[in-house]
């Protein structure tokens, strides 16, 4: 059994971040000791470490919440599971598109700089003018 600073440290996930998952019920309350301490066993760690896992993966708690759902049932078809994760992929994917195209127009920004003065700075004119971009980014 570990106290919450303890599973903090061996999972990565902050104190408070372990709080706000007990209140919202993605982890099951943890019991407490006699002096009302929190105490966690392996259960709460492999729950913590799952969610920390989909998080970094972008996953957002209410996917996640489902996911976890879903982990409860071992018989049942993992067609929602894919779904989740194809629907966040998906996601991630126009996200990247997105980051792409701001790429692109802040490489055109910065190439089209002189390194002159402040008063012909192309990077400054350009922030001030949006019809100077090539694309709606």
């Amino acid at each position: 059994m570990w106290s919450i600073g303890e599973l903090s440290k061996r999972v990565g996930v902050k104190v408070p971040t372990i709080r706000y998952y007990e209140e919202t019920g993605l982890i099951e309350p943890p019991e407490r000791s006699s002096g009302n301490q929190r105490r966690y066993g392996r259960n709460a760690m492999d729950r913590l470490t799952f969610i920390r896992h989909a998080r970094d993966l972008g996953l957002g708690i209410d996917a996640i919440r489902s996911l976890i759902e879903l982990s409860g049932h071992p018989e049942k078809p993992c067609e929602t599971a894919d779904s989740i994760a194809r629907e966040h992929l998906g996601e991630v994917r126009e996200r990247i598109a997105r980051l792409q195209k701001l790429e692109q127009e802040l490489q055109r920004i910065v190439d089209s700089c002189d390194s002159g003065t402040v008063c012909d700075c192309y990077v400054l004119r350009a922030l001030s003018d949006h019809s100077l971009c090539e694309s709606d980014h």
